[in-house]
């Protein structure tokens, strides 16, 4: 039975620290009830209360690493049915499928597309994140083979698959050191894939087609002392998918269903529908890992992005540093222009900016996030702001004109921002995609 937050007061230390960022042991406590926090949080609670709270304080889906160094992933940890409730924390991973039959030259071309498939998207860089290799050869040496050859070409977490504990065994030497991901325990071979995953301390997945069965083999391999576990489901429609996903995820974090209390993959490599929706679906309905059969610029591209949208946070917008930004070689002649730190904003004009190939100044400031209309509605575009960023970003010194180009959309703002600056105030275009050609007049 679940404690409440007063059961959970009653064993903190209540001296209302804020050690744990928080205010006080209750609210704390109202954290902890609600799986927003974990008890690790609060350094001054007792063994006697770690031991009576440490069931109730676990997070509903563990949190899963694979990998190491840079490249370290981490998925799971979830609390949240729907995004606008809070957030999703850890963006699913997603990987393209490698099978060892494939000759070693086809080998190093997939893994040569997939260091190169990134792109960068409002400030960030879009990247895939794992690898599969999948034994097909059911033959340990050309298994080995295979992986030492992507582990000489690139850095990725390995996904490493096969059924046979002997076949994955060899192989597991080369990179046990980069912690990959062991797919899959099943009914049959859970066993010896257990005690793979314990010896070299790493993840494994656990594959069955049904929640009971998946529940009863959890059980089974966490018996066996391997705490980090994957669900697959193993083959199933697009249909299947959004249920299965949707269940799993009430499962974990509405029942608390600990045997199920894990993230989950799907691999597209049996998909005969379409597999841009499959991907699509998974990847908005809860997939921990995602793994792809191709890396095909119109499927990559807009999962990338997909993904970046889902695991934004809703509350806090994407934000670029305020500074004076030099875009297409400008000098102290060159116009400059301000826009806000909302990084849609910010890349729209940089990029009408480049387009216009004249060189220019661009100052972003500091308006938390919000686009031009909405921060001059909400005061935080004012002349006092602009001027200060100017102040903060050494505009005078690196241009030697007292000319400033304003977003046509805050033109009322030009009266006090020249009375404020001393600077004679331009008014630029309203739309962004007029920059361009009004730069070229200029």
């Amino acid at each position: 039975m679940a404690l409440t937050a007063l059961d959970i007061f009653k064993l903190l230390p209540k001296t209302n620290c804020s050690d744990c960022g928080v205010p006080t042991c209750l609210a704390f406590a109202m954290k902890l009830a609600n799986k927003q926090t974990e008890l690790s949080a609060c350094p001054h609670v007792s063994e006697e209360a770690k031991n009576a709270l440490d069931a109730s304080s676990q997070p509903p889906m563990r949190l899963v690493k694979f990998g190491s160094g840079e490249t370290e992933l981490e998925i799971g940890n979830e609390t949240e049915l729907f995004r606008h409730e809070k957030k999703f924390f850890h963006e699913t991973a997603f990987s393209i499928l490698v099978e060892d039959t494939w000759d070693t030259a086809k080998i190093e071309s997939i893994i040569e597309t997939a260091n190169n498939s990134k792109f960068e998207r409002v400030g960030q860089i879009m990247k895939l994140d794992m690898i599969a290799l999948k034994a097909t050869s059911d033959n340990a040496e050309t298994f080995t083979k295979a992986v030492e050859t992507v582990k000489n070409k690139c850095s990725l977490p390995l996904i490493l698959m096969s059924q046979k504990p002997e076949v994955i065994e060899p192989a597991l030497k080369l990179v046990a050191a980069n912690k990959p991901l062991i797919h899959a325990a099943t009914g049959d071979n859970w066993e010896g894939m257990a005690k793979l995953a314990k010896e070299n301390n790493c993840a494994l997945a656990v594959s069955a087609p049904t929640f009971d069965a998946l529940a009863e083999l959890t059980g089974k391999v966490t018996g066996a002392g391997v705490q980090d576990l994957v669900l697959d489901f193993g083959p199933k429609s697009l249909g299947e998918t959004l249920v299965i996903s949707t269940i799993h995820r009430r499962l974990a974090l509405k029942k608390n269903l600990r045997a199920l209390g894990y993230p989950i993959m799907w691999n597209l490599e049996h998909v005969s529908e379409n597999d841009s929706a499959f991907a699509a679906v998974a990847t908005m309905k809860y997939s921990g890992i995602l793994i792809l059969k191709s890396l095909e610029p119109w499927m990559l591209y807009p999962m990338y992005t997909l993904r970046q949208n889902i695991y934004t946070d809703p509350q806090v917008p994407i934000q670029v540093k305020q500074d004076l930004y030099a875009i297409n070689n400008p000098d102290e002649n060159s116009p400059l222009l301000f826009t806000t730190n909302f990084s849609l904003t910010y890349f729209t004009v940089q990029g009408d900016i480049e387009t216009s190939k004249v060189p220019s100044w661009l100052q972003v400031v500091n308006t938390e996030g919000l686009s031009v209309m909405t921060a001059f509605a909400a005061d935080k575009l004012t002349p006092d702001i602009v001027v200060s960023a100017l102040e903060e970003s050494g505009a005078s010194s690196k241009i030697g004109h007292n000319k400033i180009i304003i977003p046509g959309m805050v033109s009322r703002m030009s009266g006090k921002l020249n009375e404020k600056s001393g600077r004679e105030i331009v008014v630029g275009p309203r739309d962004s995609s007029k920059l361009s050609k009004f730069l070229k007049e200029l």
